[in-house]
């Protein structure tokens, strides 16, 4: 059949299968991309100005189909009207299937591997030139559109993507990204991956990748993530990928599907506290490279350890400092519960992983910090943390839990409130505009802000993040 000598190696993937976070459209979902109408009547062509307009009468319409599709796997398949002319304008797959030197002429032809919500909204663009992408089944709509050389299509998926992508779905993303060869896609993933490393592993979508994604993500230097935090995390892939091929989940059976994948862990580099009470309890390692390890930890002579010893680099933090230079008073900097707070954008995707603070200006202290991050007024981030200040001028680091993303072109208000010594250092000369690496950030007053911090002078020095 010519649709089938057409289809790419891509159709190997199907997007209903269970590692896909692509499903079929509710009947109300469908009825978006449903033309509804019951028909022309005569003389409709004098009812609509441009050919784009008479073209969306014709879509999912039977009245003069020279073509049906039936799309779906078995049991699911959807009957879809077409008009050879239509979609060989609007796809060059279409035009060699209708029209090439391999042309049938069957008026039926089977696509087994594609959705029919997604096909219907790939037929909704070549008609009407309308993009319909809901999260539910934008993937399966790429995978069409990749099929059937749709570009314009594709890259719309390819942003839809981008503008929702999160550690929760990016290793998902990471797999179909790499699937269907979509670079900046990757790069995307890969910067949420790197940053939220942790969320990101312990997401569901991490259980459902290929054994080669695995693979690249366990292998990654700069995951920034405890390695405990890795194991856990490549140890459910595995009794995940257990029951997918029908094997009892395991450790011996774990053990077998994670394969070479199992020596990308950094076991060694793992605090011996953590070793003990996870790797060496888990029944995953044999007994020698349990013993082993352990006499890594302890021995003065080390054995050579079955798996990498070095740490993760993970990512290198940077520093947005916002003021020229800090002072002290002896009647400020007071806190009593109040908040300092200030609002900043920054002109691409960063992930904040904490702020600088300063400390006491009358000798070593103790500080309790309620720190967090809103964007429109909605909490991102939130952390309660403590920290110690030495007497110095410098800025001493708080974290968040994990780092929180910040999007392009959009004012986030970071705030923070302190409970300790009354006097402390603050900043002097501050900036509206900052530029810190490829990083540009801009700074305006917050009105959270109830003890004094603005852009000229106050608390919070340094935003922390990584880019």
């Amino acid at each position: 059949m010519a649709e089938e000598h057409l289809s790419s190696e891509k159709e190997k993937w199907s997007p209903s299968a269970p590692s896909s976070s692509s499903s079929y459209l509710t009947h109300q979902q469908q009825s978006r991309i449903t033309n509804t109408s019951a028909g022309p009547g005569p003389n409709w062509q004098g009812l609509y100005p441009t050919i784009r307009e008479r073209n969306s009468v014709m879509f999912n319409n039977e009245v003069m189909a020279d073509v049906f599709f039936l799309v779906g796997p078995p049991g699911a398949t959807q009957r879809v009207p077409g008009h050879k002319y239509v979609l060989a304008v609007g796809s060059s797959v279409f035009h060699a299937m209708f029209y090439g030197e391999l042309a049938e002429n069957q008026k039926e032809i089977r696509i087994p591997d594609v959705e029919p919500a997604s096909f219907l909204s790939m037929l909704k663009y070549i008609y009407c030139d309308e993009i319909q992408l809901c999260a539910d089944t934008v993937l399966a709509t790429l995978y069409a559109a990749k099929k059937y050389l749709v570009p314009h299509l594709a890259r719309a998926c390819v942003s839809f993507l981008e503008s929702s992508l999160s550690a929760r779905s990016a290793c998902v993303l990471l797999a179909q990204s790499r699937l269907f060869e979509e670079p900046e896609l990757t790069r995307r993933c890969w910067e949420v991956i790197d940053a939220q490393a942790e969320p990101a592993l312990r997401s569901e979508g991490f259980r459902d990748i290929d054994v080669g994604t695995l693979e690249s993500i366990l292998g990654r230097e700069t995951l920034n993530a405890k390695e405990l935090a890795v194991f856990e995390a490549a140890l459910g892939w595995a009794e995940a990928e257990c029951r997918r091929r029908g094997l009892d989940p395991g450790p011996e059976n774990s053990r077998l599907v994670l394969g070479k994948a199992l020596y990308l862990l950094r076991l060694p580099s793992m605090p011996l506290e953590d070793f003990a009470n996870g790797p060496a309890q888990s029944g995953l390692l044999t007994a020698g490279e349990t013993n082993r390890l352990f006499l890594w930890f302890t021995a003065a002579d080390k054995p050579e350890p079955p798996f990498c010893s070095a740490p993760r680099a993970g990512l290198p933090a940077q520093r947005c400092r916002r003021f020229q230079s800090c002072a002290y008073r002896s009647n400020q900097w007071r806190y009593r519960g109040r908040c300092d707070s200030i609002q900043f954008a920054v002109d691409r995707r960063i992930f904040v992983a904490g702020f600088g603070l300063y400390g006491s200006s009358c000798g070593s202290a103790e500080y309790g910090a309620r720190i967090e991050l809103k964007r429109q007024g909605s909490t991102v981030g939130r952390n309660a943390v403590r920290y110690s200040s030495d007497g110095s001028g410098a800025a001493f680091t708080v974290w968040f839990e994990y780092p929180v993303r910040v999007d392009p072109d959009t004012f986030y208000t970071a705030s923070v409130v302190l409970d300790g010594s009354e006097l402390s250092y603050f900043g002097q000369e501050g900036v509206t505009e900052v530029q810190s690496g490829k990083v540009t950030f801009q700074f305006q007053c917050s009105s959270d802000s109830t003890n004094g911090t603005g852009v000229q002078g106050g608390q919070i020095p340094e935003l922390v993040f990584y880019a």
